[in-house]
């Protein structure tokens, strides 16, 4: 079995997997609003959010740098910057990599 390289630095950022999962969502929209993130998590984990804890990961993901927070309108609209980005895409290839290791046991 061949051990996946991952990125140390990033393990700080990957403790929290609503945060990973609140960065695949904006890879893949590019764009939304905290409440669309909200609702299509929620659809994907099939449970309610406490609001407090969403927005506080959101905010984390802002603080970070991994996120950037327009104001549009009445609202603010997310999108993942460059940072990111590449940070959830390391992810998603290691995770790729650790599956196809375990598929080929």
């Amino acid at each position: 079995m061949t051990q996946a390289t991952y990125d140390p630095d990033m393990s700080k950022w990957l403790q929290s997997g609503r945060r990973r999962d609140i960065c695949i969502l904006l890879l893949e929209l590019e764009r939304a609003r905290g409440q669309e993130l909200k609702t299509a998590l929620e659809a994907h984990y099939d449970q309610r959010l406490e609001p407090k804890a969403f927005y506080g990961s959101l905010s984390a993901l802002v603080d970070a740098g991994d996120v950037e927070q327009t104001p549009e309108g009445l609202h603010d609209v997310y999108s993942l910057t460059a940072v990111g980005a590449e940070r959830t895409t390391a992810h998603a290839t290691w995770v790729q990599s650790v599956l196809e290791d375990a598929d080929a046991i």
